[in-house]
C-alpha cells in the first residue's frame, strides 16, 4: 500500500524500512496519512482504525511515527480480530 503511494508520488525509489519515518523520511504530510488511513480501511475493514490508533498518539508521536509503528499496529489488530 505504502509503496503504490510513493510510487505515485514519483517517489519510488526511495528505501523503505521499518525505521522509515513518515513526515521526516518520507516528507508525507497529514492528508497523505488520511489516504494511506483509507487504504487501509478498504483493505483491512474496521479491523484496523488508523484514526484511533493516532488519537492515542502525542503530537510528537505522529510526526515521528514510523512504518514499523503502523505495521505493528495492523499485526495486533488483524491477530485480536482473528481471536475473537
Amino acid at each position: 500500500m505504502l509503496r503504490t503511494m510513493l510510487d505515485e508520488y514519483g517517489l519510488d525509489d526511495i528505501e523503505v524500512t521499518m525505521e522509515t519515518r513518515f513526515t521526516e523520511d518520507l516528507e508525507l504530510e497529514s492528508i497523505d496519512l488520511v489516504t494511506l488511513a483509507g487504504s487501509l480501511e478498504a483493505r483491512y475493514g474496521r479491523q484496523v482504525n488508523f484514526a484511533e490508533f493516532v488519537a492515542d498518539l502525542e503530537l510528537d508521536e505522529i510526526i515521528d511515527l514510523t512504518v514499523g509503528q503502523l505495521v505493528e499496529y495492523v499485526v495486533r489488530c488483524l491477530r485480536a480480530a482473528r481471536e475473537r
